[in-house]
């Protein structure tokens, strides 16, 4: 009964163009027919408790029954998440004010609250005259990038900052991070981060579950449901060992960036033993969240903590690996429940 919930609730969420989208695409380069293709996408979702997209973004349609359970889908993922991360410990997290006050050791950029900036107007004018000479504005629970506006400095010379947040229903202000050279090599339309995936084991000791580095194409944001791209990295090196991949099952994979031309393969992402040591000590901070999903941004100064996700995604986990990672998950549930 679950699994048909779950179902219902996939096809509420459906992007209905991109699902066209990705039918057509298979069914023409796969030679299938959509009735069938069609009819597998539902028996799926109900036996592997997969969205609808996540069918085609997985492969499944070249996958037999056995590597097919292999993938953590949305369902799994969102059961999973809520026995690590429970509801009542996911504020920390969710509110990005909390998250602020509560991990401010590991963030270097300047960023306050309206609040702070009520009753602090030296910040106000600390982070409207920053070094990057622009603003980023959010609101307190933005998800994928989204709800995010980037301002020049000189908006608000003539403007009042925080009359400005207040109107357009802003809770957040920040200074714009200005990454580390490699990066903007990289990609300069947006600042890339480093997703890195810790997992507190049956222990309390800080695991890896892996790393990938999300690069913008032409975007101000890095996110791969925005359109952009992501890459494995080896969690011993911090050098990326495949290509960039999309969301979009229409794309191939980049080796190279496709705007800019820098090589993604072998791309070493600097300050790797440093960001490796700021994410286990996150983690170990408050540990009534066990399994997050942190991105983090690279300056010239080493590491700087942006997030942490408690619904941390698990395309940009598992697609630029090519591979179903469901078994490291259900090795840290039974871990958990003989904990209990």
């Amino acid at each position: 009964m679950r699994r048909i919930l779950y179902l219902f609730y996939y096809i509420s969420k459906l992007d209905l163009q991109t699902f066209r989208l990705f039918l057509r695409h298979v069914g023409e380069s796969h030679h299938k027919r959509k009735i069938h293709m069609f009819w597998d996408v539902i028996v799926s979702s109900l036996t592997y408790n997969i969205s609808l997209l996540e069918y085609f973004q997985f492969r499944f349609y070249e996958l037999n029954k056995s590597e097919r359970r292999t993938f953590a889908g949305t369902g799994y993922m969102y059961e999973y998440q809520l026995i690590m991360n429970p509801k009542k410990a996911r504020a920390i997290l969710d509110n990005k004010m909390l998250f602020y006050k509560n991990y401010g050791d590991y963030i270097k950029h300047q960023v306050a609250d309206i609040h702070e900036l009520r009753r602090n107007p030296g910040k106000v004018q600390s982070i409207v005259n920053n070094r990057a000479g622009k603003v980023v504005l959010k609101i307190y629970n933005g998800k994928c990038g989204q709800h995010i506006l980037i301002q020049s400095s000189e908006e608000f010379r003539d403007q009042d900052l925080l009359s400005f947040m207040e109107k357009n229903k802003f809770d957040i202000a920040e200074e714009f991070i200005i990454q580390h050279p490699s990066f903007s090599a990289l990609s300069p339309s947006a600042v890339n981060t480093v997703r890195i995936y810790s997992q507190l084991n049956g222990l309390n000791q800080v695991e890896i579950l892996g790393c990938r580095l999300r690069i913008s194409v032409n975007s101000i944001v890095d996110n791969m449901a925005a359109g952009n791209l992501a890459a494995p990295i080896d969690d011993a090196t911090g050098e990326v060992t495949g290509p960039g991949v999309y969301g979009d099952i229409t794309k191939l994979p980049e080796r190279i960036h496709p705007v800019t031309g820098t090589p993604i393969v072998g791309f070493q992402v600097p300050f790797w033993e440093e960001t490796l040591e700021m994410v286990k000590r996150a983690t170990l901070a408050h540990p009534q969240n066990r399994s997050i999903g942190w991105d983090i941004a690279m300056t010239e100064n080493g590491p700087d903590l942006i997030e942490g996700n408690h619904d941390w995604c698990k395309l940009v986990w598992q697609l630029p690996v090519n591979q179903g990672l469901k078994a490291v998950l259900d090795r840290h549930l039974t871990e958990f429940h003989i904990l209990k």
